[in-house]
C-alpha cells in the first residue's frame, strides 16, 4: 500500500451508513478506520443521516472533484452502495468501492468482495490501481426521471417482500441475533398466501413476451439478490446484457420449492421459471404491481430498463478471468 496514492488529486472518501444492519456497520467501520490509521492512509469519511443521503453526498463530492479522480467507498448494505452508485453515475472520474456492513450484501457476493472488513479494505486498496468498468441498469420512469441499479431490479412478489422487509422492526431484531439473512424468507412465507398474481407483457429488444399469472420478474446485472439468493446464475456485470427471470403459473406450495432451490441457482430448471436476456426491457402488467431497485422501493409498473455498458468504474476484488 502506498499512502501517496491517495494524496493530492486522488482522494479516498468513505460514506458510512450508521444504521446498516441495525448499527452493526459502525463496528465494521471501526475496524476499517483503525487499519487506515495503522497503515497511514490519507482518507476522508462522512456518515449518512437519512435515507437518500448517501446519494446526495456522492453527487456533491463527484461534482466538487472537478473531473479529478475520486474514490467513493460505501460502507453499509446494498441500499448504501445503491445510493452511492446513483449519486456517482455519469461521473467517469468517480470510482466506487464497497465494504459490506449490511444484512444482505449481495453486491459483495456478485463482485467477489471479502466479507471481513479488513480483507475488503485490503482488496480495495490493491484494486485502486486496476479498477474495472461495470455495467449498470438504468430504469426510466413515466415522469422522465431515472434510477440506476447495480445488482438487480424487479416487479411483483419480490418487490412487495422488499418493501415489507425494509419497513419491518423484525429485520432489526434478526440482525441483532445475526439472523438478518433469513428475514427475506420469513416475509416470503408470510405474504405467500395473500399475493395476487398478474398477467404481464415484457418487451425485450423489440420482441414481445406475454406471460400469464406471473409472481414476479427480476432483471439482473449480477447473480445475487435477497441476501444470497442466486436468482440469475448466468448474469455477468461485464457482458453488456441484462438477464431476466420470471416465475409464473405456479402454485403457492410449489413456489416454496422454487425459492428453496434459488440459493444454489437450481430454480431455473423448473418449467414455471422463464429465463430471458436483452439490452432494453419494458414491463407492463394487468394491474399495477410494486417495483424495486437493488431492494429499494421504486414505485410500480409500468416500468422499463436498459443496460448501460461499462458505465461505472468499480474498485473491488473482482478480476475477470481470461
Amino acid at each position: 500500500m502506498n499512502p501517496e496514492t491517495f494524496h493530492g488529486v486522488n482522494p479516498l472518501m468513505f460514506i458510512i451508513n450508521p444504521q446498516a444492519k441495525n448499527g452493526y456497520c459502525l463496528k465494521v467501520w471501526g475496524k476499517v478506520e483503525q487499519m487506515l490509521k495503522e497503515e497511514n492512509i490519507s482518507y476522508s469519511a462522512v456518515r449518512t443521516e437519512y435515507r437518500g443521503h448517501a446519494r446526495e453526498l456522492a453527487k456533491i463530492y463527484a461534482e466538487q472533484a472537478g473531473g479529478q479522480r475520486l474514490y467513493l467507498v460505501a460502507v453499509g448494505g446494498d441500499g448504501t452502495v445503491h445510493e452511492v452508485m446513483n449519486g456517482a453515475a455519469g461521473h467517469q472520474n468517480v470510482t466506487v468501492g464497497f465494504i459490506p456492513g449490511g444484512s444482505g450484501n449481495d453486491f459483495s457476493r456478485g463482485f467477489n468482495i471479502p466479507k471481513d472488513p479488513e480483507e475488503a479494505l485490503t482488496a480495495i486498496l490493491k484494486g485502486i490501481s486496476h479498477s474495472v468498468k461495470a455495467d449498470i441498469g438504468m430504469i426510466r420512469h413515466t415522469d422522465g426521471n431515472k434510477t440506476y441499479f447495480i445488482n438487480n431490479m424487479g416487479a411483483g412478489f419480490d418487490a412487495l417482500i422488499s418493501r415489507k422487509v425494509n419497513s419491518s422492526k423484525i429485520k432489526g431484531i434478526l440482525n441483532q441475533l445475526s439472523l438478518g439473512k433469513f428475514v427475506y424468507a420469513l416475509f416470503l412465507v408470510k405474504e405467500l398466501f395473500f399475493y395476487k398474481c398478474s398477467d404481464i407483457e415484457i418487451i425485450i429488444d423489440g420482441k414481445k413476451h406475454q406471460i400469464g399469472s406471473a409472481w414476479f420478474i427480476t432483471i439482473s446485472n449480477q447473480p445475487f439478490y435477497g441476501g444470497g439468493m442466486k436468482i440469475s446464475p448466468d448474469a455477468d456485470p461485464f457482458d453488456g446484457i441484462l438477464n431476466v427471470t420470471v416465475v409464473h403459473n405456479i402454485s403457492r406450495i410449489k413456489l416454496l420449492f422454487v425459492f428453496a432451490s434459488v440459493f444454489k441457482g437450481r430454480h431455473i430448471g423448473f418449467k414455471e421459471v422463464a429465463v430471458l436476456q436483452g439490452k432494453n426491457i419494458s414491463i407492463r402488467s394487468s394491474h399495477p404491481i410494486p417495483a424495486h431497485a437493488d431492494g429499494e422501493v421504486l414505485g410500480s409498473t409500468p416500468i422499463s430498463a436498459s443496460v448501460c455498458p461499462e458505465a461505472i468504474p468499480i474498485i473491488n476484488g473482482y478480476v475477470k478471468e481470461g
